[in-house]
């Protein structure tokens, strides 16, 4: 991960010229503003991935879960990103849903063969699903909804992931699960665990 994980998300902020028109409520033109619409779709998605058994581990189903989450807010809810030149953060455009695909196998190949712990299955998930980062934004909160829907899959208790707003930039608990990341970077995915169920 990277320290744009980091970066400020001042909720006085005027949004760009490139938000705004990607926009579907004409109203919002302050950060804030934005991150309450989002999070009031965020909650109706939750509600509706809940209300019944979803198999995560689709990629039609992940596109779908992320439209859910964005469709009143944003024109390019659930599709992936097309930009090239992501990096640091994310895949180019064109690896998105090869990498995708990817994604869903090695996760079916982990829980049909129990390679690991169903703890680190979700671990393992997640850091993925963030490294790839296929959409434009939301990916953090994507992926957490996405591995909490897993978890439910999997038979286990539901992640707290730090129990604290993660979103507040600049906080200790963003702090910690960007920490996380880092180390499941570099295959210790210890630190995941452990922030997943604090």
């Amino acid at each position: 991960m990277n320290d744009l994980l980091f970066a400020a998300d001042d909720a006085a902020t005027l949004l760009t010229g490139d938000e705004k028109r990607a926009l579907i409520p004409s109203h919002i033109t302050l950060r804030r503003e934005l991150n309450e619409a989002e999070q009031a779709g965020i909650l109706a998605a939750y509600t509706w991935a809940f209300s019944r058994r979803r198999d995560v581990l689709d990629e039609d189903f992940l596109l779908r879960l992320h439209k859910e989450m964005f469709k009143d807010v944003w024109k390019w809810a659930g599709e992936y990103s097309k930009e090239n030149n992501r990096l640091p953060v994310g895949l180019d455009g064109y690896k998105i849903r090869p990498a995708m695909h990817q994604l869903v196998q090695d996760a079916r190949y982990w829980i049909e063969n129990k390679t690991c712990a169903p703890d680190e299955i979700a671990a393992r998930f997640h850091h993925r699903l963030v490294q790839i980062h296929p959409f434009p934004n939301g990916n953090g909160r994507h992926a957490r909804l996405a591995t909490d829907l897993l978890a439910a899959q999997l038979g286990i208790p539901a992640f707290s992931w730090g129990r604290e707003n993660i979103g507040k930039v600049g906080g200790e608990t963003r702090k910690k699960y960007v920490e996380a990341l880092r180390a499941a970077d570099n295959h210790d995915f210890d630190k995941l665990m452990e922030f997943m169920r604090s």
